[in-house]
């Protein structure tokens, strides 16, 4: 299974999907409709693109895919555009500037290929967008503006990515609790950036970019007050309103604002005696893949947040808005190894009989509003994220798996190592 990846793709004009599956020495192109019947395959060789992974993919205005091969001893992209109609393909060599720039993501949006790039040596970023074969670089400045760190301090803009680097937003998915304790976020819209940055208590920091014009605003949303001083805080931005909280062991402040006006829509303001109004589900922790627990109380629950990277993230399908509210972190204990009867012929532990281990656990509730931002009383069921990844869990022989979001379903492509097979599987919200 060496050099071997599966990757899914949809044509956001045609809603074609493609499944674009790599071994060592060959490409599959699968075309499907919108229905997920196959339509057409093309079987090429792996030429241009040994020893590179597949970064990515864009459509052209003729339909066809060009896939993005990655090389990073080469410091190159290999574009390769592939024609289905006369199983023929044409490749063009992309060199990255890596020695004054880093990767910081990639996405696709609207049929092109995005990466965007972090400079070493200026206060910037940088986005190729590459359309019909071309590229165009995009060179954002942010240079004039002013950046403090959690104690206020001056720091420029690659010292604060340097200490928070970028974590990209799926646009349209349930974005997991891991991601979203980030403190720089990037949201991926048409032709823009929203770009929140959240090393501060005091205000989230957030950058909206045109990439058309390389205009970068500057907007700053101040995070609610209250009576202690915050040990942890965080934002979520989600279609034209921004979510934030501050959090102590005494309380959590909650802000829903309008992104455009700043105005508050909503504000709570939750004690560690109080019941938390807004929650659908327990209270909860959970440590690795374990099974969740209940928090006896209001209090317990804000006083593990507060020692935790606090994150929400906002998520909606065809009927509600869902939040998920919490923090993740980490706990590194030593672990005594008197008593206990085992042989260490390779002295892979310490003289002393101690070894560390590092524990990731969360807290977290679950929140159900209606669109208009209205509490309900609905019990959470399950997202299609999360069938896919117990399927996952409970599937061994899924191997090179790939999801991708589609307009009500997540649909999975997988390797099945049993039966030798390239198999697509379908996953909605709910209990079905």
């Amino acid at each position: 299974m060496t050099q071997s990846q599966i990757m899914t793709g949809e044509n956001t004009v045609t809603h074609d999907v493609f499944v674009f599956a790599a071994s060592a020495d060959s490409l599959s192109i699968l075309k499907y409709n919108s229905a997920i019947f196959l339509r057409e395959k093309f079987v090429t060789n792996r030429q241009y693109t040994e020893n590179k992974s597949l970064m990515g993919y864009s459509f052209s205005e003729d339909g066809n895919p060009t896939l993005y091969w990655f090389s990073r001893e080469e410091k190159a992209i290999i574009l390769i555009k592939y024609y289905l109609e006369n199983k023929t393909s044409k490749a063009l060599k992309f060199q990255i500037p890596l020695d004054d720039k880093s990767i910081v993501t990639t996405y696709q949006k609207d049929n092109n290929f995005y990466l965007l790039m972090k400079e070493k040596t200026k206060e910037a970023l940088t986005v190729f967008i590459f359309k019909n074969g071309m590229a165009q670089e995009k060179f954002l400045d942010f240079s004039s503006f002013k950046f403090i760190d959690r104690k206020t301090q001056p720091k420029t803009f690659s010292q604060i990515l340097n200490e928070n680097p970028i974590e990209k937003m799926d646009s349209g998915e349930y974005n997991p609790l891991y991601k979203v304790t980030s403190k720089s976020k990037l949201y991926t819209l048409p032709n823009r950036l929203i770009l929140t940055l959240d090393q501060s208590f005091r205000k989230t920091q957030l950058f909206d970019i045109d990439l058309e014009s390389l205009e970068v605003k500057e907007k700053t949303f101040m995070k609610p007050v209250g009576a202690k001083n915050p040990k942890t805080s965080n934002s979520f931005y989600h279609e034209n309103k921004l979510y934030q909280i501050n959090v102590n062991a005494d309380e959590l402040l909650f802000d829903i604002k309008n992104y455009e006006s700043g105005d508050l829509i909503k504000n709570f303001i939750v004690s560690k005696n109080d019941t938390i109004r807004f929650a659908n589900s327990p209270l909860l922790m959970q440590i690795e893949d374990r099974e969740p627990r209940k928090l006896k109380n209001t209090a317990k629950f804000l006083k593990t947040l507060s020692s935790l990277d606090a994150g929400l993230s906002v998520y909606k399908n065809s009927q509600n808005l869902f939040i998920t509210l919490g923090g993740t972190g980490s706990d590194l204990k030593s672990i005594s190894m008197n008593g206990f009867n085992f042989s260490d012929p390779f002295g892979d532990f310490p003289s002393n009989n101690y070894y560390n281990i590092e524990t990731n656990y969360s807290v977290f509730l679950e929140s159900i509003w209606t669109k208009k931002l209205e509490l309900t009383k609905e019990i959470h069921e399950p997202f299609a994220s999360d069938k896919v990844f117990f399927f996952l869990d409970s599937h061994k022989e899924a191997v090179l798996n790939n999801t991708l979001k589609l307009n009500n379903y997540i649909l999975l492509s997988y390797y099945d190592i049993v039966a030798k097979e390239l198999v697509l599987r379908k996953f909605t919200d709910g209990f079905n």
